[in-house]
């Protein structure tokens, strides 16, 4: 099963009444750059969702950087966006369809499952000569109906039991340097959970910056077990859900992201942390 559509279906298919496309574009540490670049151009009938304001829940003492929302707040935001349980739903970025995959992530951890990522980026889009636009759409509030998918998720105590026991593979989507403990630009501790391995989410993507075909991507993961549980983590819960995707494509089953991620991790004192390569 593909979770993923290319441009020329979108091209295709732009203006069916039951398809919801959705710009995810966001800039880390740039507050409002996605917003601002959704503003002078974006594809046609596209609505615009920000990550920290629209797929984020507020930051407190623990959750990490992005904590996962509640069902009522990504109820009301899948609904304001137009979005219903019956809609086909093409999200697209900027960003190696990093920020995508969390929305995509999140719909399907609501219950929605006609939920795709488009490929290649807005900027691809553009240079085909696709149309945009910066027209902003009228949108039609839905009702959307939340249908928590808990097999979906890992909180934290999960987590430390398969770090403790050995009873899921831990994949950390972070860059190695981080995984290793060598730098930390972002978060408060450097290193990795005790266990986990390093599946950087970048290595999904061809030089070029797109996505790379469902034979490499399986080939890339074939030294997982299919039969063991997985738990995806990164630095807030957004770059691991590329590899979440991914792993799902190339047909794992059990695969939970754990949306805290590394920001949640250690903001539990008692959590051990790891550096090196285990």
């Amino acid at each position: 099963m593909s979770f993923r559509v290319k441009k020329q279906w979108l091209l295709a298919r732009l203006y069916e009444p039951d398809l919801v496309i959705v710009d995810c574009r966001f800039a880390l540490g740039k507050a409002d750059a996605g917003q601002h670049a959704y503003e002078e151009s974006h594809i046609p009938r596209a609505v615009y969702l920000d990550l920290e304001r629209n797929l984020s829940a507020p930051v407190t003492d623990h959750g990490g950087r992005h904590p996962l929302p509640d069902a009522e707040h990504m109820a009301k935001v899948f609904g304001q966006a137009g979005i219903s349980r019956d809609s086909r739903v093409v999200i697209y970025d900027d960003q190696n369809g990093m920020v995508a995959s969390r929305l995509w992530w999140m719909l399907r951890f609501t219950g929605h499952q006609q939920t795709y990522v488009l490929e290649e980026g807005f900027t691809a889009w553009s240079q085909a000569g696709y149309p945009v636009t910066a027209d902003l759409p009228v949108v039609i509030p839905a009702t959307y109906d939340v249908e928590l998918q808990g097999e979906m998720v890992a909180d934290v105590e999960h987590v430390r039991k398969a770090s403790f026991t050995g009873s899921a593979t831990l994949i950390d989507s972070r860059e190695p340097s981080r995984y290793l403990g060598l730098e930390e630009p972002i978060d408060a501790a450097a290193g990795h959970i005790p266990g986990a391995v390093n599946y950087f989410w970048k290595d999904l993507l061809t030089q070029q910056g797109s996505w790379k075909s469902p034979e490499e991507w399986s080939n890339h993961f074939q030294e997982l077990p299919k039969d063991q549980e997985l738990i995806i983590y990164c630095g807030s819960g957004v770059s691991a859900c590329p590899n979440v995707l991914a792993l799902l494509e190339s047909g794992f089953t059990h695969v939970k992201l754990y949306p805290g991620s590394w920001s949640d991790w250690i903001s539990y004192r008692e959590n051990p942390v790891a550096v090196g390569d285990e």
